[in-house]
C-alpha cells in the first residue's frame, strides 16, 4: 500500500526554496532547506534488519554578524551556495575582499534574523523576501541603497523585472537589488507516466486534464500529485488566478478567499486530496511534496524554478523526471505563473558598508546574473539573461519554466503582514484537506480572518 512505501522517508523534512521564492510550507517559494532529519533509525520495509542511521545537524544559533574587515553573507538555500560562492570568489579577486557564504535554513533564518535585528547584529549582506521586506524597510534595518544605485555605472533598475524592483522600494528609497526571478511549472515523473500509459503533459493540458491524469497515475505505489496546505506560490495560488480568483486585492486591503472563483480553485485542490489522488494530510505533514517526488512516490508536483539545483542533484529526479508548462483553465490566455524574486540587501548597521555595496552591485551586474544562470543557481532577475539557465543542464527541458515567463505573470500576493495571514490560511486549510469542514466554509473563514489582519496594516 502507499503508506508502506514511505518507510524510507520517515524523518525527512524538506522545505522548498524561495529563490524567490518562498517556502513551500509558508509560501512559494518561494526556499529549499537542505534535509535535516533527526537522529533515528530509518528502516526499509523490504529489509527490516538493515537500519540506516541519520545524523542530526547542529541547529544554527546566529544569523551572523558584521565584523570590520570581514564581509559576512547569509542565505537560506544550500543548493544555491556553491554557485553563489563561485560568484563571490570572482568579486573577491577584483575587490581584494574575501567573503564566505553562511547557510541558515528557511525556518531558522527569519527567527534568527529578527533576533539579530533586535540586538543590532546582522550579517553584512543577506537575502530579502516579499514576506518580510516591508517590515525590515519600515524599521530602518536595511541599508538605503538609493544614492549608491543612482551613482553606479553598473546598476540600472530598469534592467530588472519591475515587480521585483518595486518590492524592495519604500517611499522612493531602494533597499535591495533584485537577485532572481522564478516561475512555476509542472514537474513530472516520466517513468511513472510510462508505466501507467499516460501521455506526458504538454501545452494543451487544462486543469481538468491534469486532474484526470492524477487519477490515472495513482495506485498502491504512488500518488498522481502532491500538495500541502502550505504549498501556495508553487501550487494553489497559480490555480486560483488561472480560474479567475484572487488571494488579495490590488490595494492589499481585502482578501479574495470569499471570491467564488477562488473557492472553485480550492475545491478543485481538496477534491484531489479527498479523492485519494494526493497524499493525505498526515503523510504530507511528515514528508514534503518535494521529498516524495524525489523518492518516486508521486507522479507530479507543481514547483518553482528555484528547485532546479535540488532536482538536478537528486539522482532519482535527474534520471526520471522532466518539466512542462502549467495547465490552463479555459484558454491558454489564463495560464498563470505566480512569480517572485529575492533581493540582495545589506544591514543598516554594517561595519563594511563600502564592501557590502560593492558585492551587492556585483551580484546585480549582467555578468554575474548570466553566470548565476549558467551555473543553474536560479533564473536571472536581469531581463534577457535566463536563456543561459535553460542550457545549464542537459537532464531536463527547462523550456517549461521559460514559457511561463510568457504566460500571465502575477506577482506573489503579499502585504505588510504576509506571514500572519499565510500561516493562518495554512492552518485553516487543514480542515478542508481532512474533510472536517466544507472547503467553501473554510475559504470564507480565511477571508474574514485575513480581512481583520489587513485592517490592522
Amino acid at each position: 500500500m502507499r503508506k508502506k512505501v514511505l518507510s524510507l522517508l520517515l524523518g525527512i523534512s524538506v522545505v522548498a526554496s524561495l529563490a524567490g521564492c518562498g517556502s513551500s510550507t509558508g509560501g512559494s517559494a518561494d526556499a529549499t532547506e537542505a534535509a535535516k532529519p533527526a537522529t533515528e533509525e530509518v528502516v526499509d520495509e523490504a529489509s527490516e534488519d538493515a537500519p540506516v542511521e541519520v545524523t542530526e545537524e547542529a541547529e544554527p544559533t546566529s544569523i551572523g554578524s558584521s565584523v570590520e574587515g570581514e564581509l559576512s553573507i547569509t542565505i537560506w538555500d544550500e543548493n544555491q551556495r556553491p554557485g553563489l560562492q563561485e560568484i563571490v570568489d570572482d568579486w573577491s579577486k577584483e575587490s581584494g575582499v574575501s567573503a564566505k557564504i553562511q547557510v541558515v535554513g528557511w525556518n531558522d533564518y527569519w527567527t534568527l534574523l529578527e533576533a539579530g535585528a533586535s540586538g543590532g547584529e546582522l550579517p553584512d549582506v543577506f537575502w530579502m523576501h516579499s514576506n518580510q521586506a516591508q517590515k525590515y524597510m519600515e524599521n530602518d534595518m536595511l541599508l538605503d541603497l538609493t544614492d549608491k544605485i543612482a551613482s553606479s555605472d553598473k546598476i540600472k533598475l530598469d534592467d530588472y523585472y519591475e515587480g521585483i524592483t518595486n518590492l524592495y522600494n519604500l517611499n522612493g528609497k531602494q533597499y535591495a537589488v533584485p537577485k532572481d526571478i522564478d516561475t512555476i511549472a509542472l514537474w513530472y515523473n516520466k517513468t511513472i507516466f510510462d508505466e501507467c500509459g499516460v501521455s506526458y503533459p504538454d501545452d494543451t493540458w487544462t486543469w481538468d486534464d491534469f486532474a484526470e491524469a492524477a487519477k490515472k497515475l495513482t495506485n498502491d505505489d504512488h500518488w498522481g500529485y502532491a500538495i500541502a496546505p502550505g504549498n501556495n506560490q508553487d501550487s494553489f495560488y497559480n490555480m486560483i488566478y488561472s480560474m479567475g480568483g484572487n488571494v488579495i486585492s490590488d490595494d492589499k486591503k481585502t482578501s479574495g478567499y470569499d471570491d467564488p472563483n477562488t473557492i472553485k480553485a480550492m475545491e478543485f485542490v481538496t477534491d484531489l486530496v479527498k479523492g485519494g489522488y494526493c497524499p493525505d494530510l498526515n503523510t504530507i505533514s511528515e514528508t514534503s511534496a518535494d521529498a516524495l517526488f524525489e523518492a518516486g512516490k508521486v507522479a507530479m508536483v507543481t514547483q518553482g524554478s528555484w528547485m532546479l539545483a535540488a532536482f538536478r542533484d537528486n539522482e532519482y529526479t535527474h534520471d526520471n523526471c522532466d518539466v512542462a508548462v502549467l495547465p490552463y483553465t479555459s484558454t491558454p490566455d489564463d495560464r498563470v505563473s505566480i512569480y517572485n524574486g529575492l533581493g540582495w540587501a545589506a544591514s543598516a548597521n554594517t561595519k563594511n558598508a563600502d564592501a557590502a555595496w560593492s558585492l551587492i552591485e556585483y551580484f546585480g551586474t549582467k555578468e554575474a546574473q548570466i553566470k548565476q544562470a549558467q551555473l543553474g543557481v536560479t533564473m536571472a532577475a536581469f531581463k534577457g539573461c535566463s536563456d543561459d539557465w535553460v542550457n545549464s543542464v542537459d537532464c531536463f527541458n527547462l523550456e517549461g519554466h521559460m514559457k511561463m515567463l510568457d504566460a500571465k505573470l502575477i506577482f506573489r500576493p503579499y502585504s505588510k503582514y504576509t506571514t500572519v495571514w499565510e500561516d493562518m490560511q495554512t492552518e485553516e486549510f487543514k480542515a478542508a484537506w481532512t474533510g472536517e469542514k466544507d472547503t467553501a466554509e473554510v475559504c470564507k473563514d480565511i477571508a474574514a480572518k485575513m480581512n481583520e489582519t489587513l485592517a490592522e496594516e
